[in-house]
């Protein structure tokens, strides 16, 4: 189903804006106040792993033996292992605000090819953002219709880029599939949210969800918002073990929404147990090493950590 024209978008924007509750910096984030139904199932943490080599191609021919799981600082055994292209549910974040207008058509050029090469199980719902967030399309499997919901979407506007990852999280809860992926398409020039990076940082560490960004940065960025913006947003992004791709022409952003998209079919799930120990509503760090013969030109992409459970 496609959402599209003024009244969905304006009522997209008001749920959006009746759930937005700022928090004092210090105020840890709480899922009943944010709204989100995001919880963490402990008898078996998964995993999501990309693994790169040290040209930055996709490895994908490893086993479970290979991997190694740290639960703070403890070796945990890896009982579930995929390396399936199981089917995902994406929100693509497309920014819309006026510093975009140079790249606009490309970056939705690129989002297009992102639908186009998809799993055709995938599904996907598209955000677009300049002052607020809207629903573009809801999630469908039909890249035909996201193409046409895309097509009235112009540039203007201020950039409020942490609303519309809070946005694109809410939609999520509509997803059919576990695995579950945000991509943020932007200049990275966040100027206009009601929410911080660290509440979005906070919020993210409580959502099975990865999130991938691709940064359009200018070579000579002219506002403190585009030359700080990307490194905002990869701090964001590795708590999740997504990436963060610095695109600076067509050619490179074209050539980033196919690594993504690569990703997403060429990755490791893998499962523990971390026991009772975990049934205490804190935040685990978790680390995945790598520990076959060529692991010292590999690098692995995972998620930072999650929260364990309370028993009630």
């Amino acid at each position: 189903m496609v959402l599209a024209g003024p009244f969905a978008q304006t009522a997209f924007a008001q749920v959006l804006q009746d759930e937005v509750h700022i928090l004092p910096p210090s105020t840890p984030v709480r899922k009943a106040e944010r709204g989100l139904t995001l919880k963490a199932n402990v008898d078996l943490v998964l995993v999501n792993v990309t693994v790169t080599d040290s040209e930055d191609r996709l490895v994908s021919t490893l086993r479970a033996n290979d991997f190694t799981i740290l639960d703070g600082k403890h070796s945990q055994p890896i009982r579930y292992f995929s390396a399936e292209d199981a089917p995902i549910s994406v929100v693509v974040v497309l920014d819309t605000s006026r510093s975009m207008q140079n790249n606009f058509e490309q970056a939705r050029s690129a989002a297009t090819e992102f639908f186009r090469s998809s799993n055709p199980q995938d599904e996907f719902a598209v955000v677009t953002f300049d002052d607020a967030p809207r629903l573009s399309a809801d999630f469908t499997d039909s890249p035909n219709e996201i193409e046409a919901a895309l097509r009235s979407a112009r540039a203007d506007g201020h950039t409020a880029l942490w609303d519309a990852i809070y946005a694109g999280l809410m939609e999520m809860r509509k997803a059919h599939y576990s695995r579950k992926a945000l991509l943020v398409i932007s200049d990275g020039g966040e100027n206009h949210s009601r929410y911080t990076q660290g509440e979005i940082k906070s919020v993210l560490k409580e959502a099975d969800v990865e999130l991938y960004a691709i940064d359009i940065f200018e070579r000579f960025p002219k506002t403190p918002e585009e030359k700080s913006g990307f490194l905002a947003l990869d701090e964001v992004v590795s708590v999740t073990g997504g990436r963060l791709f610095l695109t600076h022409d067509a050619n490179e952003l074209h050539h980033a929404v196919k690594q993504v998209s690569d990703e997403l079919r060429t990755q490791y799930v893998l499962g523990y147990s971390p026991g009772q120990s975990a049934r205490d509503g804190k935040w685990h760090k978790i680390k995945v090493q790598l520990n076959c013969a060529k692991s010292r030109k590999l690098r692995a992409y995972a998620k930072k950590g999650y929260y364990g459970s309370v028993d009630r």
